[in-house]
């Protein structure tokens, strides 16, 4: 499915066949990397759906799949980057696209803006990140999986190491006024990912 709506949203900007198929092969190549566990095709595939769903208040579409594709391009645990550097790519790749630079600046901004998933003027953004977070309002089993995963990608580190770290970030979401910055996201979520937020806490606290 990916592939397809990939491929579909090329041929907008661009008429070079084999440069789009280059471009989506760089895609899938990134998210099915041996260390990859949560970060994944299954995981873009999971923002889409959630996205789609909101479709009719997202101003510019293309531009928030653009940032779907890219904002887990880079993704290494032991940098503090990922964010910037995935950013970066995408900008690079756009440019060579037919698409204005405020388009790009506003791809980047959304990318940046899963860094710390703090409230943004533009809703196409809050959106964005509603939707990358969804999967914390799971039910339960879903969001073990999650934090399961999440864990295998840092199996680098020791629990003694990476335990704190981990309920450092839970309980920073949980701090939050609001988790999700929409309406949507918030009746159809807040509630459940605040209570798995603390069930998680509550395992790596033992």
């Amino acid at each position: 499915m990916l592939k397809e709506i990939f491929i579909s949203l090329l041929s907008k900007y661009s008429k070079d066949e084999e440069y789009t198929f280059t471009l989506w092969n760089e895609i899938e190549k990134k998210h099915s990397g041996k260390k990859r566990y949560y970060h994944t095709l299954t995981h873009l595939e999971h923002i889409y759906n959630q996205l789609h769903t909101v479709k009719d208040q997202i101003q510019d579409w293309d531009i928030t799949l653009f940032a779907l594709f890219y904002h887990d391009f880079i993704y290494n645990i032991l940098k503090q980057n990922n964010e910037e550097q995935s950013a970066k790519k995408a900008v690079t790749i756009l440019g060579t696209l037919d698409i204005d630079k405020e388009r790009i600046q506003l791809c980047y901004e959304m990318i940046i803006a899963t860094k710390g998933h703090q409230i943004s003027k533009h809703n196409d953004i809050n959106l964005f990140t509603d939707a990358d977070l969804s999967i914390l309002g799971s039910d339960w089993e879903g969001y073990k999986t999650y934090f399961e995963h999440v864990r295998k990608e840092y199996n680098y580190y020791p629990d003694l190491l990476y335990n704190p770290g981990r309920i450092k970030i839970l309980r920073h979401f949980l701090n939050m006024f609001r988790i999700f910055k929409t309406d949507h996201f918030y009746d159809a979520y807040e509630e459940k990912a605040k209570l798995n937020l603390q069930q998680e806490i509550d395992i790596l606290s033992k």
